[in-house]
């Protein structure tokens, strides 16, 4: 048995019973669908139509926002429903990232991940879908893909059917009976400003978050007047030249006209600060162990000092990975209820593991035991590399965000640890004397930084697997982060404190650098982790 779906766009009209049948079942809050009717105009006035696709959760087969879960809030039931428990979700977005078809969102009300799951309580029970008994055209059918009596079985026997970004291998398990490519694909389109019937940023339909506001208050407001006012007022305001979407219509480019709401940026500066605070971590230990097996001194009071600072971030990165959370009461179910193909999870043991290494390798300095040393410190080393490199695998598993499966994130995440710890030692040289360091501290900067300039031009240079990609590196090189990205990444974070290492080595310079260095860490950070999630994913 495997379930799934067939939009049938022949006979879709656009009425948005499925989106309000979807949201009476499940009592969905104002402002989140788990299914609605995204609307695309196209063909040159006056010979236009107008599209309706129905979106939802596609029920992959390889669903990359299972994988991904750290705590199996999200599973495949054996009938191929994906499905959630919302008494296990921690609220860390990662399944948001995952899926390529923005079909998640928080709950603002429990502060949870929720999707279409299928009406699986009514399937149970040998009904259908809210959405199918509902549709008046029969233009949503459901049932066994396996069985081939079912109407869903023939029709994907006898019709040609689309799915969305099938190059995503996860399999989808919703179809469309004549999908169109600009209604299907994000990127084909662009959104619409906003009018009565299209005002998804405002919420689901026009004014629902000015309802909302006003479900509290005893002010007698017609909502439906002040939303046609309001766009009367914006239209005196534009004229037919000044307005793209009326060009659009005349010259033929399809539009979005109705859409989901926009989810915003869903990791903020919270992941880039956990990220440079754990490149921090990483580097505090990994530098010293460089210089040991370099054959230089390192003194006992430069461990410890290498001891507290890994652990200090490290703290640091665990506030951070908390705050993200929407749910931070639940943080430790990362450790105590597993998914282990996440990397949410993985990460969170190596992060302890690490923890644990550090603190008994401080404690054996601390009471000058030598025995085992060297088997120590090389496995620290191990898992201060995996600190450094795990979050490149995270976003390696969040397929929907394209950009961000550079096969050079590992490296790019490794050379930053190296740099900041470096950069933090350098720090150090103001509390106590680490003179015969600085060689190795210099010539170490000029080879990280070096790498870091390579390594950003192979991700932003290299031939892009898509198109969603590629607008990312045009966003990041020519478009809204274009300042940011130049003077800040690439002229203070890298290039002045070559130049600084390169023409005048001095241990003033040297600090300066790292000061400018640990800036330029986290604005890459916050530039890599943003950008791509600007890209629409429905």
């Amino acid at each position: 048995m495997k379930f799934g779906f067939i939009i049938d766009n022949r006979k879709c009209i656009g009425c948005h019973a499925c989106t309000t049948a979807c949201k009476s079942e499940h009592d969905d809050p104002i402002g989140v669908n788990r299914t609605y009717v995204k609307q695309v105009e196209k063909g040159v006035f006056p010979d236009t139509r107008r599209i309706f696709s129905v979106m939802r959760c596609n029920h992959c087969s390889d669903a990359p926002c299972v994988d991904i879960c750290p705590t199996e809030a999200l599973f495949i039931r054996e009938d191929g429903i994906v499905d959630f428990d919302n008494n296990r979700c921690i609220g860390c977005k990662a399944c948001m990232q995952a899926c390529p078809y923005d079909a998640l969102y928080i709950d603002p009300d429990t502060q949870t991940a929720a999707k279409c799951n299928f009406c699986a309580h009514r399937v149970d029970v040998g009904r259908e879908p809210a959405c199918v008994s509902v549709c008046p055209e029969h233009a949503i059918i459901a049932g066994d893909m396996e069985d081939p009596t079912t109407e869903i079985s023939q029709l994907l026997a006898t019709q040609q059917v689309t799915v969305r970004k099938p190059e995503k291998g996860t399999n989808p398990n919703l179809f469309y009976i004549d999908g169109d490519y600009t209604s299907l694909n994000p990127e084909a389109t662009d959104k619409s400003g906003e009018f009565l019937w299209n005002s998804q940023a405002r919420g689901v339909g026009h004014y629902a978050k000015a309802a909302e506001k006003m479900m509290h208050t005893n002010d007698d407001v017609n909502l439906l007047q002040m939303s046609i006012d309001n766009d009367i007022e914006a239209a005196y305001k534009r004229k037919d030249n000044e307005n793209p979407n009326y060009i659009d219509v005349l010259n033929g480019k399809a539009r979005r006209v109705y859409d989901t709401p926009d989810k915003g940026i869903l990791w903020g500066w919270e992941v880039a600060a956990y990220v440079t605070t754990k490149a921090v971590a990483a580097g505090a230990f990994l530098i010293p162990f460089l210089a040991i097996n370099l054959g230089y001194e390192v003194s006992d009071t430069t461990k410890l000092w290498s001891v507290g600072i890994s652990l200090v971030f490290l703290s640091l990165t665990g506030l951070f990975l908390v705050m993200d959370l929407d749910r931070p009461d639940r943080f430790l179910y990362v450790l105590f209820r597993p998914q282990w193909k996440s990397w949410l999870v993985k990460g969170a043991y190596i992060i302890s593991v690490f923890g644990l290494l550090v603190t008994v390798w401080g404690a054996m300095t601390y009471f000058e035991i030598k025995i085992g040393e060297t088997i120590l410190l090389w496995v620290t080393a191990f898992f201060a590399v995996m600190l450094a490199i795990y979050t490149a695998f995270l976003f390696a598993q969040a397929k929907g965000r394209d950009f961000w499966e550079s096969p050079s994130l590992p490296l790019h995440m490794l050379v930053h640890s190296v740099m900041a710890g470096i950069a933090i030692f350098a720090l150090i040289t103001l509390f106590i004397d680490l003179e015969n360091w600085m060689s190795i501290l210099k010539i170490t900067l000029v080879i990280a930084l070096t790498v870091n300039l390579f390594t950003m031009l192979t991700e932003l240079t290299i031939t892009h697997p898509s198109t969603a990609a590629q607008t990312v590196v045009n966003m990041i090189t020519k478009g809204r982060y274009k300042n940011l990205f130049w003077t800040v990444v690439v002229f203070i974070g890298n290039v002045l404190p070559l130049f600084l290492m390169l023409v005048v080595p001095s241990e003033m310079m040297l600090i300066v650098s790292a000061v400018l260095v640990l800036i330029g860490i986290y604005v890459t950070e916050k530039i890599w982790i943003e950008a791509p999630q600007r890209i629409p994913l429905a």
